[in-house]
This record gives structure tokens, C-alpha cells and sequence, in this order.
């Protein structure tokens, strides 16, 4: 996609990209057409329905902050007229300034739920007050839990759950999740847990992770970073590191992890951090050699700013490594929306940095260590089996292969991804017209 700050020619590659993306825009468009010609009408735009979103888990990894802009984004396309508060848990690092500029309507709050049970803002307890309903975003569990539960008997009011991963299901959260008018799991793992524990709940589904919908681009820093490295929108490839283990010790100094649990997590990164890596590196190897093209290493979380020089690029033959380029300062989504769109594939040990690829043209490899939960059921569930890869299974050459083979067969990997994320915008659509048809009836009571 050709930028005003960036003078690099537009390629054909990068035409196919560009016009992709503008056919699945138009879906979306359409999609919006449909959901508003038979949905229930509010009941006035003085009084329009009100959603207390809870999200924003952390900002130390664009994925966590990716759920966010997401879930914005298909409630501003499937129920425009709906007034959306934000409740965060976190919006540090720039990421409130971002969302404010994307989503110039949106209401953040701020504010905690005491130990005492008291909620520490009158914003908040406003927000409470004024709220329909209570809809808990994607993300890695029902992370607020505690909060929805605090919601549910302080207000009577009804809630919903959309885009989780549900693991272990004790009384108290299955209770919870009984109670709920809808639950979309964000993989069919999670749904099948549902059923097995015998949850209630009137409606429950898959909903792919709703990252899936991000559309947040930060062009002037990405068109700066591809005009220092010399980098050719639709030529270059993208690789995103991690360790098995999530380092949270040395990244929350609130961390409770006692000292067997950090020797647990250090030791099982040690053991594997080479060989994972050797895995992303000769996908590396195979890109520059064959396709003659850079690459870039990006970080998906704060730690991985770390490992990329020693853990990836180091260890690279001289030939390879003068074509390989660090992003080793943290990002937000917004950047890496940009730098992922124009790039020809992204090849990633972490899940989001595909989602985010995915989500705008271009196609999202996925290396899943079997440490990383449940959720890369996700993955097969939504069709891209061929772009996934269990990093314990598979080796280094095979991975290689799959993204050479995207690149020399682009139009086929174009219409496979487009393809895909049809599936889940209808997806979505039905859901999120569930969602509305719920807080239509919440509104009205």
C-alpha cells in the first residue's frame, strides 16, 4: 500500500495485498448492510443501550492489548448505535491514547474492585449504574471473573462472555458461566469443556479470538522503520521468537511465583530455547536464500525485545544475517498492523502476531509450543491447518517449505486466507447479532 512517507514502489504482490484487503473490507461492509436491516431498533438515539466492556488485560504483549480494538471494532460495525464504555485493567505503555484516536466516541473508566468488595471510583460506580449490560472480551479466560461476579449480584443485570478461552471450570465459575446469556469461546476446545462440565447457559458457541477484527494502523512509524531498513512492502518476511514459558517474574515485579516455580519455568527455557529457535531460524534461512528478500524479527511481548539478537539473529550464517533486521523495541498493535500488512507472511512462536497478519491480508504462520494453552485449537478450527505447526512435531524444514511455498504461490495463499476470514466475519456476525439481540432485551426491561 503505497504512504505518503514512503517512496518505495507499490508491487504487484503489493496490488494483490491492497486489493484483498478492499474486497474483505467491502464484506464487512455488506455484513453491516444485513446486521442492521433485521436487527431490533433501540429505543431512541437519546437513550441508546449502554455495554460496560471489560478488557485490557496488560499491555506487555499486543496481543492481550489486541482483544480490545478488536471487540471495538465489531461493535462498531454490528451495533453502531450502542454506547460503549470501557472498563480496562490496564491501558498504560500509549495504549489509551491509541484506542481514544481509533474509537473517538469510546468512554474509558478507570478503577478497581477493592479486596473489600467496594468499587474504588465514582466514574466507575457510575459506569455500574448506567450499564445495560456487563460484556466480558476475549482473552486467555475469564480473566475478570470477580468482577463479573461482582456484577452480577450487585446489579441483577444480565452479562455475556465473548471470545475466551475456558480451561478448568471449578463451582463458583461454572455458576458464573451458567449464568450467563451467551458464551463464545474463542477456540472449540473451550466449548467442548462448556458441555462436558454441564454449563448452562442459553447460547453457547465458537467466536474466533475477536483480534481477528483489528483494523488499527500506525503507517508514519512503520513507513519510518521500512524506509531506515530498506524493506519492500509485500517482499519481506516477519518471524516473532518466544520461550516456552512467559518470563512474568522479570517482567511483574508483583510477581507471587515462588522461587520452584521460577527454577521450573528458567529451567524448561533453557532446555528448549535452542531448539525452538534453530526451528524459526532455518524459516529464516530458507526465506533470504531462496527469495533473496529480508526479514524481520518482531517482538509480540516486552521480553522478546531480549531474544531476539542472541536467540535469533546471532546465530545466523553471515549470508543471511546481512538481510535480517531487528524491531527489538516494544510495539504496539497499531505498528505492528502496519509492518504485518505490507509484509509478504508472518511466521510467529507466539498466536497473535498471525491474528493481527491474518486480519489484514497477509498470511499468519503459526509455530505452537505445547506450552501455550488450549487456545491453538483455534487455529484448525478455523481452517488454517496448513499454517500451523506444533513445533515438537515438526521439523526444521518443513516449516521452511510452507513459507517459501507462500510466497511463490501468493495468489493461492491470498484466496485461501480470504477464504478464511469470510468464514469468521459470518462467524462473527452471528454472533455479535446475538450479543445485540441480548443487550436489546436488557435495555428494554
Amino acid at each position: 500500500m503505497s504512504n505518503a512517507m514512503n517512496p518505495t514502489p507499490v508491487t504487484r504482490r503489493h496490488w494483490i495485498k491492497q486489493t484483498l484487503l478492499q474486497s474483505m473490507g467491502l464484506a464487512a461492509a455488506s455484513q453491516l448492510q444485513l446486521a442492521s436491516s433485521f436487527a431490533a431498533p433501540a429505543k431512541s438515539a437519546e437513550n441508546p443501550p449502554v455495554i460496560l466492556l471489560r478488557s485490557g488485560w496488560q499491555t506487555v504483549n499486543i496481543g492481550d492489548i489486541g482483544h480490545s480494538p478488536g471487540i471495538l471494532k465489531l461493535l462498531e460495525v454490528y451495533a453502531p448505535e450502542f454506547e460503549i464504555i470501557l472498563w480496562p485493567n490496564s491501558v498504560d505503555r500509549g495504549v489509551e491514547p491509541m484506542l481514544q484516536k481509533r474509537f473517538p466516541k469510546l468512554k474509558i473508566v478507570k478503577g478497581r474492585l477493592n479486596r473489600n468488595g467496594k468499587l474504588d471510583s465514582k466514574e466507575l460506580q457510575q459506569a455500574f449504574e448506567k450499564a445495560d449490560f456487563f460484556l466480558h472480551g476475549s482473552g486467555p479466560s475469564v480473566v475478570s471473573r470477580r468482577e463479573l461476579a461482582f456484577w452480577k449480584q450487585q446489579t441483577g443485570k444480565p452479562y455475556g462472555i465473548y471470545g475466551v478461552t475456558v480451561s478448568e471450570i471449578n463451582p463458583d465459575l461454572h455458576e458464573l458461566l451458567s449464568g450467563a446469556d451467551f458464551i463464545f469461546t474463542r477456540e472449540t476446545h473451550s466449548l467442548k469443556n462448556l458441555k462436558e462440565a454441564g454449563v448452562t447457559s442459553p447460547q453457547q458457541d465458537f467466536a474466533p479470538d475477536a483480534t481477528f477484527a483489528i483494523d488499527l494502523t500506525d503507517d508514519t512509524k512503520a513507513a519510518a522503520f521500512q524506509q531506515k531498513h530498506q524493506l519492500e512492502p509485500g517482499n519481506y518476511l516477519c518471524a516473532v521468537p518466544r520461550l516456552r514459558y512467559t518470563p512474568y517474574h522479570k517482567i511483574h515485579k508483583s510477581s507471587r511465583w515462588t522461587k520452584e516455580k521460577i527454577e521450573e519455568v528458567e529451567s524448561v527455557n533453557r532446555q528448549y530455547q535452542e531448539q525452538d529457535h534453530a526451528k524459526l531460524r532455518a524459516a529464516i534461512i530458507e526465506w533470504v536464500r531462496t527469495s533473496g528478500q529480508k526479514a524481520v524479527v518482531c517482538p509480540e511481548m516486552t521480553y522478546q525485545t531480549e531474544i531476539i539478537h542472541p536467540l535469533v539473529i546471532d546465530p545466523l550464517p553471515a549470508d543471511v544475517k546481512s538481510k535480517v533486521v531487528a524491531h527489538d523495541e516494544y510495539w504496539l498493535p497499531d505498528e505492528a498492523g502496519s509492518l504485518y500488512r505490507d509484509a509478504a507472511a508472518v511466521v510467529s512462536m507466539e498466536c497473535h502476531s498471525p491474528i493481527i497478519a491474518c486480519a489484514f491480508g497477509t498470511p499468519g504462520l503459526y509455530v505452537r509450543q505445547p506450552t501455550d494453552t488450549i487456545k491453538g485449537q483455534m487455529w484448525y478450527d478455523i481452517g488454517l491447518t496448513d499454517w500451523t505447526f506444533e513445533i515438537d512435531e515438526v521439523n526444521q524444514q518443513q516449516i521452511a517449505e510452507r513459507v517459501i511455498q507462500i510466497y511463490n504461490h501468493k495468489a493461492q495463499a491470498d484466496a485461501k486466507l480470504k477464504e478464511v476470514m469470510q468464514s469468521i466475519q459470518k462467524r462473527q456476525q452471528n454472533t455479535m447479532q446475538t450479543m445485540k439481540q441480548a443487550v436489546l432485551k436488557a435495555h428494554s426491561s
